[in-house]
């Protein structure tokens, strides 16, 4: 297994190995832990993934345009579906093998939670470990902002994330936030060589596994280059304590907006 990809001011990590582990609690002490538990209520009130009927997981996902030079970040508007409620689009292409070529609706974050300074400067601490070349440091950027939750109730479920393997997102960095986990066994993170790509961990020579690791603290982190890695994490079940078994993670993406001139 490789070195453990761990942030420090002397180089980067998310460009050397295609991936970084920090903790971005240590990063925003500052920050009133009131927000984190504004976050968490958000996180309960989730509704479950429409595409994803028994797989116990549920989400909510919101687009902005970033302009990375000013630090100016605007929320894009939702959409409305044909109920007349309103959704946001999420569209991979072909990288998620369960959703090929669909555009998938979900329901959008709300206001509170975008304007929840904990979730800003988030997306401004993983902006800061990007990396670009000359033409994309130039563009305005997409980001994606998904709240995760998978959740079980009764023992012998599980929660599983999808796609339910290694995969690359097609966005060119991603980033996970654990905001909270409860009563849970699984919920392992693997990073594997980009070949890995729509396998299993289990199919996969041992020396092609990057790293593996769990994220446990609140806002514990990490963060993947999506052209020099895969990635995956496990499905999550209930431990023997009281109450369901549980995993909560924010997702920030980039992607550059190419210009239609």
């Amino acid at each position: 297994m490789g070195a453990q990809a761990v942030a420090s001011r002397s180089g980067s990590p998310l460009r050397e190995l295609g991936y970084v582990r920090f903790r971005l609690g240590d990063e925003l002490h500052d920050v009133d832990g009131r927000y984190l538990d504004e976050l968490r209520t958000e996180f309960d009130e989730l509704p479950p993934d429409p595409y994803a009927d028994g797989c116990n997981r549920y989400r909510s996902y919101s687009r902005a345009v970033l302009i990375p030079w000013s630090r100016r970040l605007e929320w894009i508007p939702n959409a409305t579906d044909e109920d007349g409620e309103e959704v946001t689009e999420y569209y991979q292409g072909g990288y998620n093998p369960d959703y090929v070529q669909q555009a998938r609706r979900f329901t959008p974050i709300s206001e509170r939670a975008q304007a929840n300074p904990l979730l800003l400067r988030a997306i401004d601490a993983d902006l800061e470990r990007t990396f670009w070349d000359d033409v994309d440091s130039r563009l305005p950027l997409h980001v994606g902002v998904h709240f995760v939750r998978l959740r079980v109730d009764r023992p012998g479920e599980e929660a599983v994330a999808s796609p339910n393997h290694l995969h690359q997102d097609g966005e060119p960095f991603t980033f996970a936030h654990l905001v909270g986990r409860a009563n849970s066994l699984g919920g392992v993170n693997t990073i594997a060589t980009p070949r890995c790509s729509g396998l299993m961990p289990e199919d996969v020579a041992e020396h092609l596994i990057v790293d593996r690791f769990e994220l446990v603290e609140p806002f514990e982190s990490y963060g993947v280059c999506d052209a020099k890695v895969s990635h995956y994490v496990s499905a999550v079940r209930r431990a023997g304590g009281e109450g369901p078994g549980e995993r909560s993670v924010v997702l920030v993406d980039f992607t550059p907006m190419v210009p239609r001139i």
